[in-house]
């Protein structure tokens, strides 16, 4: 069976990423931001995947799928792409500071800095940047520090010419003032980073040394970011989390990133004392580094300088109801963000908690925002006599600490908080109000795609289904109850629920399919996800495409089919879509011989989310819903704008538009505008 290696492919999907900066289309600022996003995205590939290869190295001799060579080739594969993709960053981002300048808009350092910005910089260093600067000596006599890997250091050399003496010193760029540093001078605005700042006063900052030069070059590393959980049975998971929390802080670095300008001596000291070696773990760029700061790059006040607005618009079934409860206990609902208002969600939560029907809350939440409203709603809930029940993933990756302040939170506040099931990972998007009207009870029920989380839900685009249908609504209530009880594991009839059923309902519906084929009937399957990684549904996919099923995939991020190949997958066809939006839902359209069945789904075709995790994929009963959703599919896979076509080459081709250009997320837009008209 062939595949695409699975770290390979998603480097690809994170250069389509930096193709959105490289987009002369593409507002600069938002291009500028794209650039950090890339940069983000890379930091956690490190931390996650390139740390697990690094793991196997000398473990496992064997070949890696979709990769013909040894896990130290594809390592070093990995890093060659990722040096070809930072010469393609540092053009992008000299390019746009070329184009800032076009608007009067200056990028400067400290070599060129006026007499003017020279007292302004040194009034805010000394009133308010002086202070949270602890520069580190190095010193043979004393430990190396522990640093931390989401910070940037400036690593300092002082040299004294005439005694020949050299000494060395770390800065930690403090993360609690901006990155970024305007100033004002006539028509002209400048903007110069923080790390200039703190170059610009070295000498103040080493004052009581006496050297002829003190220069400053920029490093960050990235560590293992692997969580251990200890099976001691003393600690609770809480616990666990909170100590692994910890041991990460202190895990292997994996990556070394520094200015290449920096001085031998001063980078063998580093790498010596971070027990790396040149070469393997290194990676040598420009000036600056933790460019994730750049999502923040500021606008200028120039409106051309970023997207067109385009604020959520107002769904036409909720907008103006008094009760959203009753609208959704007479209609099944869809939300699609961020098209629509995530409102709604938090909306739906706060008359639950006033509504005295209401007896039972129960979510399960993955991510949320720091400062959330879905769990300020639950915690008035709770405040209003509601039993609440919250189940936390305190394993969701890098959302740990928000999620464990969370639990504590709403445990002191009386929810009751479960922290999901052991060895799997709740990774599914329920929610499930419990009302009791004229001793009736009503379940009225959400199945998402994405988290209950408002400020992603503004980037992210996911679509959510609220239903008071009886047979979905039950289902989800076994699901909760499979949450609280680890042994009651319920049969699924409506639901698709990993671990349980995912793979056989799914091998099942594309059986399906591939028996209409054989008859010489109409069949064909379309998918929305993010990655597509599980090889045995892979395997699946081309036996349908051998017996003649069309199958349409519009996947975001990783895809290890290969797709359109003679006698295995020329049926099937793979696009991507990197625009403005982060493409997040996922659903699933099975022709059915004309009586078409249609899936939203929590999960990913990867072997955790079918294997390792409780997901939940959801059917759609509505036909208005199945309209909307083919609608959403209808305008991607017609999009020639913002779509790589996915091949074996990785080479990330836009498709050319074959007459007038579609930009999809731009008429998804006016698609909803126009249906609150």
């Amino acid at each position: 069976m062939e595949l695409i290696n699975r770290e390979l492919s998603w480097l690809a999907f994170n250069e389509r990423v930096l193709q959105e900066a490289m987009d002369p289309k593409v507002p600069i600022v938002e291009r500028m931001r794209f650039l950090g996003i890339y940069s983000n995205n890379l930091d956690e590939f490190f931390r996650v995947r390139v740390a697990n290869i690094r793991r196997i190295i000398g473990v496992q001799k064997k070949q890696i799928a979709g990769f013909s060579g040894t896990p130290t080739e594809l390592y070093n594969e990995i890093r060659k792409t990722v040096m070809k993709q930072q010469l393609k960053f540092e053009s992008t981002y000299q390019q746009l500071l070329s184009e800032l300048e076009k608007h009067s808009i200056f990028h400067v350092d400290d070599t060129n800095c006026s007499g003017t910005m020279l007292a302004e910089l040194s009034n805010y260093f000394n009133t308010k940047l002086k202070h949270a600067i602890v520069p580190i000596i190095l010193e043979k006599s004393t430990p190396f520090p522990r640093l931390k890997d989401s910070s940037i250091y400036l690593a300092v050399r002082m040299l004294s010419e005439n005694k020949k003496t050299v000494k060395f010193a770390l800065i930690k760029i403090p993360s609690e003032f901006p990155r970024f540093y305007r100033i004002k001078e006539g028509e002209k605005e400048y903007v110069l980073l923080l790390d200039d700042i703190i170059r610009l006063h070295l000498k103040n900052i080493f004052s009581i040394f006496t050297f002829d030069t003190v220069e400053a070059y920029t490093f960050k590393f990235t560590r293992d970011a692997e969580l251990n959980l200890d099976d001691d049975l003393a600690f609770t998971l809480i616990e666990k989390i909170e100590k692994s929390l910890k041991q990460r802080k202190k895990g292997k670095p994996v990556r070394f990133v520094y200015d290449e300008k920096m001085p031998k001596d001063l980078l063998d000291h580093l790498l010596k004392s971070l027990n790396l070696k040149f070469g393997i773990n290194t990676i040598p760029g420009g000036k600056y580094h933790n460019f994730k700061d750049f999502m923040s790059f500021p606008s200028f006040e120039h409106p051309e300088f970023l997207y067109p607005a385009q604020p959520p618009v107002n769904h036409p079934d909720l907008e103006g109801q008094k009760s959203l409860i009753k609208t959704i206990l007479a209609k099944d609902v869809l939300l699609h963000f961020p098209y629509q208002r995530f409102d709604y969600v938090v909306d739906v939560l706060r008359e639950a908690a006033i509504d005295p029907k209401v007896t039972f809350i129960k979510i399960n939440v993955y991510r949320v925002a720091a400062h959330s409203q879905i769990m300020n709603a639950l915690m008035a809930a709770v405040l209003n006599g509601k039993n609440v029940t919250v189940v936390l993933e305190l394993q969701a990756r890098f959302d740990e600490e928000n999620n464990v302040f969370w639990a504590n939170n709403l445990r002191e506040n009386g929810a009751k908080v479960i922290y999901g099931v052991q060895d799997l990972k709740v990774h599914s998007k329920l929610m499930q109000i419990t009302r009791v009207s004229n001793r009736q009870e009503q379940l009225i029920t959400y199945v998402g795609t994405g988290n209950f989380n408002e400020k992603t839900a503004l980037i992210y685009s996911d679509i959510s289904l609220l239903t008071t249908n009886v047979a979905i609504s039950r289902e989800v209530k076994k699901v909760f109850r499979l949450l609280e009880n680890n042994l009651d594991r319920g049969i699924f009839k409506e639901l698709i629920v990993s671990p349980f059923n995912t793979r056989r309902k799914f091998n099942a519906l594309i059986d399906q399919e591939i028996s209409f084929a054989k008859k010489d009937l109409p069949a064909s399957i379309r998918i929305k996800i993010n990655n597509l990684t599980d090889p045995k549904l892979i395997d699946k996919l081309y036996e349908a495409s051998q017996a003649g099923v069309k199958i349409q995939m519009i996947i975001r991020g990783i895809c290890c089919l290969v797709p359109g190949v003679k006698g295995m997958s020329e049926n099937i066809k793979v696009i991507s879509l990197v625009d403005r939006y982060l493409e997040h839902a996922r659903f699933f359209i099975f022709r059915n011989n004309g009586n078409p069945i249609y899936y939203i789904s929590s999960a990913d075709w990867m072997e955790r989310n079918l294997d390792k995790r409780i997901e939940v994929a959801c059917p759609i009963i509505d036909p208005k819903i199945q309209l909307e959703i083919d609608t959403v599919f209808n305008y991607q896979w017609k999009g020639s704008v913002k779509v790589r076509e996915i091949r074996k080459d990785l080479k990330n081709t836009y498709r050319r538009p074959k007459s007038k250009p579609f930009h999809a997320q731009f008429e998804l837009y006016n698609y909803y505008k126009n249906k609150t008209n």
